[in-house]
Parts: structure tokens; C-alpha cells; sequence
């Protein structure tokens, strides 16, 4: 469907990660769902965006799924979450520190006092997502450039962009060269999980691939946005052919 997923378990996701953080080698990680497969089928730019990224984990058990009908299985599904404690840890054991982008007022600042109660000032700045900027239709703006420079004179070495899709990829690829952290994740609701006032699915459910039930459970709204799942499968099952020959073609 025109996004390549790198087929990592979630141990050598880490190894890897581990080996670029410690070796200051620029990383740009995404975590494309099901949901955000379907919508780089109607948004180009958000597909080629994330076909540049250095890794893109599959964070949907959809992807998991559509990848073992089309014979070419993921071998297992590498969340944004868990990618994003695993370089909490990677940052504590070898001396990195870590920014905090995205959310909403506040909730970046109560997830940077968790992390630097449990990790030792691990997280050396943090900024909410609604300020100006070219994930708002704004490039450029002042509001931008002055979040851009707390970045960079914070000197974290790792930067969680939280904004959504498609704003946090547009927002990384448009910003990667101007701030100097090396590693930069995408990570959507990550920091709302962080902070405390989201709350993940049981481990159970996330075991088994439901944690997508329970979320709709807790929240029956999303429903508009899981009924994704089925028209992701049918598109695999049946209307992936154009798609592969115009990669090809391209």
C-alpha cells in the first residue's frame, strides 16, 4: 500500500535504536497504524514523508495482520509507546536526555515531572503542541522558531514529537535539519500516556492485539476512526495491485 514497515521484533528495534543513540547517528523514527496507512492512500505527501523515515515501525495489529494475508509477515508489532520507554531507558544507561513535544498545555510538563521522578532528570525540556508552526499550516512562524531554539539549548539528544498525524511527521520532516537532537520519534499519543492522563489497555489486551478494543470501549467515539481496520484489510485483500505497480513504476 505504498509505506514499507521495518520488519523488526521489538528487542532488535532496541538494539538498533541503542547502537545509533549511543553512536550520535540521526534517526528519524515513525510509528504508522492502520489509520495512518489509509491515510497516506489519499495524502502523497504524508506517504512519501514517512517512506524517508530512517525507521517505521508498525504500531497497529492491522499491519501485523494485513502483513501475514499478503504472506509477508511483521514479525510482531513494535508500538510507539513502548518504542519511546525503550529510549527513556536506552537515554538513563548512557547519559542522553530527552525533549518533550506536543499535547496539550500542561500535559507535557506533568509527563517531564514523572520521567525525572522515576529516571533522575532524564527529560530536560518539554513544549505543548498548540503554538504556530508549519504543523498548523504556519512554517516559519515565530512561535516556531522560538520552540525550535528551547530544543536546542535544552541539548537533549532524543525529541518526542506528540502533534497527531499527519502534523507530527510534517512538523519532523520540515524541522529535522534545524534541531540538533539526533534522535526524533513521532510518537502520537505518547506523552498523553506518560503524563498519566491517558491510561494504555491492560497488558492482557495488548498481548492478544486488542488494546484497540479496549481503547474503543473507553471511548466509543473513536469508532469512526477504528472502522478503518476493515477497509485496510480489504484493501490488502484486494486492492493492493495498483498501488505495488505504480511503486514499481516510480
Amino acid at each position: 500500500m505504498g509505506v514499507p514497515i521495518s520488519n523488526l521484533s521489538n528487542e532488535e528495534t532496541v538494539d538498533l535504536l541503542t547502537e545509533r543513540v549511543t553512536n550520535n547517528k540521526k534517526t528519524i523514527i515513525y510509528t504508522p497504524n492502520t489509520e495512518i496507512v489509509m491515510m497516506c492512500q489519499k495524502n502523497e505527501k504524508l506517504s512519501s514523508i514517512i517512506r524517508q523515515g530512517d525507521l517505521v515501525l508498525p504500531d497497529g495489529i492491522g499491519l501485523v495482520v494485513g502483513s501475514k494475508l499478503k504472506r509477508v509477515p511483521l514479525k510482531e508489532r513494535v508500538t510507539g509507546v513502548d518504542t519511546s520507554l525503550a529510549l527513556v531507558e536506552v537515554a538513563k544507561k548512557h547519559n542522553k536526555k530527552v525533549f518533550l513535544l506536543g499535547g496539550k498545555p500542561g500535559v507535557a510538563e506533568l509527563a517531564m515531572k514523572k520521567l525525572n521522578e522515576s529516571h533522575e532528570g532524564i527529560v530536560v525540556g518539554c513544549h505543548h503542541g498548540y503554538f504556530k508552526g508549519v504543523h498548523l499550516g504556519a512554517p516559519g512562524d515565530g512561535e516556531e522558531a522560538v520552540v525550535i531554539e528551547q530544543i536546542n539549548r535544552s541539548g537533549a539528544d532524543i525529541l518526542f514529537v506528540g502533534l497527531g498525524s499527519p502534523n507530527q511527521e510534517q512538523w519532523i520532516y520540515s524541522n529535522q535539519s534545524l534541531v540538533n537532537t539526533n534522535t526524533i520519534i513521532g510518537n502520537g499519543g505518547t506523552i498523553d500516556v506518560l503524563s498519566g492522563q491517558v491510561r494504555r489497555a491492560p497488558v492482557v489486551f495488548q498481548k492478544i492485539g486488542l488494546e484497540w478494543l479496549y481503547r474503543l470501549v473507553k471511548d466509543p467515539k473513536r469508532i469512526k476512526r477504528q472502522i478503518m481496520l476493515p477497509e485496510f484489510i480489504i484493501k490488502i485483500m484486494f486492492g493492493s495491485k495498483d498501488i505495488v505497480r505504480k511503486l514499481k513504476k516510480d
